[in-house]
């Protein structure tokens, strides 16, 4: 009963095979491989179209390294308030693009408001010296707290940002989880709605270490090869990389594993949603599941082997928890199992 993060479960089956597979022999290093070219060619068919590909170790390198592509001196990137680039990663984002800041705007549901995006944006004019200058926007898809943008959504942040010439930047550590969550296409879900930069994760859903920052203009990622160098990024056996995104995305086993983790998060909801010891906190349709429980019940259930993490009570939310209750997140990954639901439950039914 594993729910504390998807980063705790292992690798897929077939994406460990792919990496023992590729262990012996001999390939060219630093992204020349046959594997690496392969590849990259596999994420333009994905995408629709022509797109530039760079590995990279961690979902934080790519955020922070796709974000500094883009920066000018005095720069602002726009982010939710609770958006992972601003909350987790010890200030990796700033760090890596010179020091340019990051500018929280508010949203229910996780996700930027648009109105309030566009008062934000408005108070750093192009020539405000003082002040600093508006150089990108990012989006977590799906959200920190499981949510996921609509694709009207995107499209709506993408036209604020465009207006003012700012790149629009997309988390997606669990982009697979939020495109079937939608049901959309990978296009649809990115450049169809004005994005013009992805940070790729695998990690959470069945890889071992595989990440990617992917832009859909190539003309916009010319820099992005010696930011990664810069970065210690670029890897010398970067077909080891190359084999887990190969394996992942053979036969539509990437979409499969996201499939599974989030039909799993509804069994988790729909359990919640009918326990008499615990409620869902707010809606959600990922494979974050986020609830407030008893705490007597987050107890029987850690001595039955159930992990999970308490969670911070949102800002916004300041009477969501009564005495005797917490707040928990439970992830689901491609590792779990109905067993492992039904036990969960079964305790707060206890």
């Amino acid at each position: 009963m594993i729910f504390a993060s998807d980063n705790w479960a292992g690798a897929h089956k077939s994406i460990a095979e792919r990496l023992l597979a590729e262990s012996t022999g001999f390939a060219a290093a630093y992204g020349n491989s046959d594997l690496d070219k392969r590849v990259e060619a596999r994420f333009s068919e994905i995408f629709e179209r022509e797109v530039s590909v760079f590995f990279v170790a961690t979902g934080t390198a790519a955020n922070s390294l796709a974000l500094a592509s883009v920066q000018r001196p005095g720069g602002i990137t726009f982010c939710h308030s609770e958006a992972h680039v601003i909350e987790d990663e010890c200030g990796a984002p700033e760090f890596f693009s010179g020091s340019a800041r990051l500018m929280a705007v508010d949203g229910e549901a996780g996700k930027i408001d648009p109105t309030k995006l566009s008062a934000k944006i408005a108070h750093f004019p192009e020539d405000a010296l003082r002040h600093g200058r508006a150089t990108a926007v990012t989006i977590t898809q799906s959200t920190e707290i499981g949510t996921v943008y609509s694709l009207p959504e995107i499209g709506e942040i993408s036209t604020i940002a465009k207006k003012r010439g700012l790149p629009l930047h997309m988390d997606g550590a669990r982009f697979a989880n939020a495109l079937i969550a939608l049901k959309a296409t990978p296009a649809e879900m990115t450049w169809k709605r004005g994005v013009d930069m992805l940070s790729f994760g695998g990690t959470k859903n069945g890889c071992w270490c595989a990440e990617a920052i992917v832009f859909f203009n190539p003309e916009q990622a010319k820099e992005m090869h010696f930011i990664r160098k810069r970065a210690a990024q670029h890897f010398s056996k970067s077909r080891f990389i190359s084999a887990q995104f190969d394996a992942y995305f053979e036969n539509g086993l990437w979409l499969d594993l996201a499939r599974h983790s989030n039909g799993m998060a509804d069994g988790l909801r729909a359990g919640i949603g009918a326990s008499n010891s615990a409620r869902l906190a707010w809606p959600t349709a990922s494979n974050e599941v986020f609830a407030v429980i008893q705490k007597s019940a987050a107890k029987t259930a850690e001595s039955k082997g159930a992990k999970f993490y308490e969670w911070p009570i949102p800002a916004g939310m300041p009477d969501l928890v009564s005495e005797g209750e917490t707040l928990v997140r439970l992830v689901t990954s491609f590792a779990t199992t109905e067993a492992d639901v039904d036990g969960f439950l079964k305790c707060l039914a206890a």
